[in-house]
């Protein structure tokens, strides 16, 4: 279709102005976001990056590359994060601006291998450097300070059993390299004419990489034994007293799964709102579900703890904790969650962010944290051999090397313990439910995700879900038959090899430049002006 000439000069001056590449540029990082939960249009994820690309790579400059990198990360990061907003209202825009710098070197790094008329070498090139580059940024991004890796590019494809083959080789960090992979070789196909060849290559390449994880690589092996988890989610509790009513509903809950003889039965994150040692009652009483029930009850206590070891009181404040409660009460299997939510359940620097909580709804007091995972022992009974159970709390199963830690300290189930209430009618708990599909595949482990208020779900070892999902509307408990499996995925013996691997290979880019820039021959001093038959040394002007 031919664009009008008035038209095409518009066209020209808009993506001219400043203004408008860089309100594009915002949009074109929002846009991947469309592919995680709640729109789930995973299949976008293959191609979302690639308005981004062009737009980098026809950059007049490198640092208007650098800019529109970074401008794509704020609008990818608010999208990612926007049900935020109610909590830090409009410092979400502060943190995205500064998590959005990450992606300016990745803009430089398009522009550098994609921009102008690359050659075949330089657009293969780009095949592995800029996912790589896009790699390195997930990485510094996941650090627990910086907000943790929510939204890495490949969750967004926990629903897809290819991707999740491939997350059991290399984890989320491999399928994410791969999508990356597949979005830079559409958007050199579609701009680079001469580089369509290797574009092509790259992307069967990827297929075939695929195919072959699918087909050879290894998988834990199943067990004969199936283990029957329980799920209690109470749903939306506020107001007066809402600590206790919730815990009631809890207990009522869990005495309808009597008969249905479960051997674990998982309450969501904060589920006890008193410290268990300075309420026995509550203790007796979830004793008592588990005589009743016929098993241990793991339930999350969000309380003031004073720690006693050795008769010495220590580390005074509120914890979060998985405790393990049998028919005899607590049995001193306790998880204090490690890794906390930013500004959610602390404040980084408070005494130079704590104004944060003035304008949010920012942590008033930050949380203590554990200092180790621990996997805790569920007894057998009634000819039912024991269980291990690696519990997890709430976002940290956004971290792929706590649930592959757990893996490799003998845990047979994982357990997440989530509380999404704040954020009812976003896209937060339906991500959130997704995160365990992944940890699943990656370790080869089930991985139950029992949450307050929805969504609730389990994962076979294959990361494919088991049974219904509890959704945010309901308030009910569930009985899942959970497959064991035996042995461990590549990814739990070899760890984050993909980004060991990008780094590398970005190291090695750096030192090749740094070596032909020192190679580099000094420029030429000018010659000094020729003489003329018209001037002299001795005597000028002649």
């Amino acid at each position: 279709m031919r664009v009008p000439g008035g038209r095409r000069e518009q066209l020209t001056r808009l993506s001219a102005s400043p203004w408008w590449r860089g309100a594009a540029a915002v949009v074109a990082g929002a846009l991947p976001a469309l592919a995680f939960p709640a729109p789930g249009l995973w299949w976008l994820a293959y191609v979302a990056l690639v308005p981004w690309l062009l737009l980098v790579r026809a950059a007049p400059t490198g640092r208007r590359a650098a800019l529109d990198g970074w401008l794509g990360g704020i609008g990818f990061m608010i999208a990612m994060h926007h049900w935020l907003v109610p909590n830090l209202h409009v410092f979400i825009v502060l943190l995205a601006a500064l998590l959005g710098v990450l992606w300016a070197p990745w803009g430089w790094l398009v522009r550098r291998l994609l921009g102008g008329s690359p050659s075949a070498a330089r657009a293969s090139a780009a095949l592995v450097v800029v996912p790589s580059g896009w790699l390195v940024v997930e990485l510094v991004r996941s650090w627990e300070a910086l907000g943790g890796p929510w939204g890495l590019l490949g969750a967004s494809q926990w629903q897809v059993p290819a991707a999740l083959r491939v997350a059991s080789v290399g984890g989320v960090w491999l399928v994410s390299l791969l999508v990356v992979a597949v979005n830079t070789a559409v958007a050199v196909l579609v701009s680079v004419p001469a580089a369509r060849v290797p574009a092509t290559a790259g992307t069967v390449l990827c297929a075939v990489a695929v195919g072959s994880v699918w087909l050879w690589a290894p998988r834990p092996g199943r067990t004969d034994r199936v283990v029957r988890v329980a799920v209690v989610q109470p749903g939306v509790i506020d107001g007066v007293g809402g600590a206790e009513r919730r815990f009631a509903r809890g207990e009522q809950l869990t005495r309808e799964l009597v008969g249905a003889r479960p051997d674990l039965v998982v309450w969501g994150e904060s589920s006890v709102g008193a410290d268990l040692s300075a309420r026995p009652d509550l203790a007796a009483r979830l004793a008592a579900l588990s005589r009743a029930v016929g098993a241990d009850v793991l339930v999350n206590v969000d309380a003031r703890r004073k720690d006693r070891p050795g008769g010495q009181e220590t580390r005074s404040g509120i914890y979060k904790s998985s405790v393990l409660v049998g028919p005899g009460g607590p049995t001193g299997d306790r998880y204090d969650k490690m890794r906390l939510v930013p500004f959610g359940e602390y404040v980084p620097a408070r005494a130079l962010l704590g104004w944060a909580t003035s304008v949010g709804k920012a942590a008033g007091e930050n949380r203590m944290r554990g200092d180790r995972q621990v996997v805790m022992s569920v007894p057998g009974g009634q000819g039912r051999p024991g269980l291990r159970v690696g519990p997890l709390v709430c976002f940290e199963s956004a971290f792929p090397d706590m649930s592959r830690r757990l893996a490799r300290d003998g845990a047979r189930l994982l357990v997440v313990q989530s509380a999404t209430s704040t954020f009812q009618g976003s896209w937060a708990p339906a991500q959130h439910a997704s995160l365990a599909a992944l940890r699943a595949a990656e370790t080869g482990r089930p991985t139950v995700h029992a949450t307050l208020t929805g969504v609730s779900a389990v994962y076979g070892p294959d990361g494919r879900p088991i049974g219904a999902r509890l959704g945010t509307d309901e308030s009910t408990a569930a009985v899942y038959e959970v497959p064991l499996t035996e042995g461990s995925t590549l990814y739990v013996r070899f760890g984050d090899w993909p980004v060991y691997g990008a780094v590398a290979l970005l190291a090695a880019l750096c030192a090749v430049c740094g070596v032909r820039y020192v190679r580099r021959p000094a420029p030429t001093p000018p010659a000094p002006p020729a003489r003329t038959t018209r001037g002299s040394a001795v005597r000028p002007g002649r």
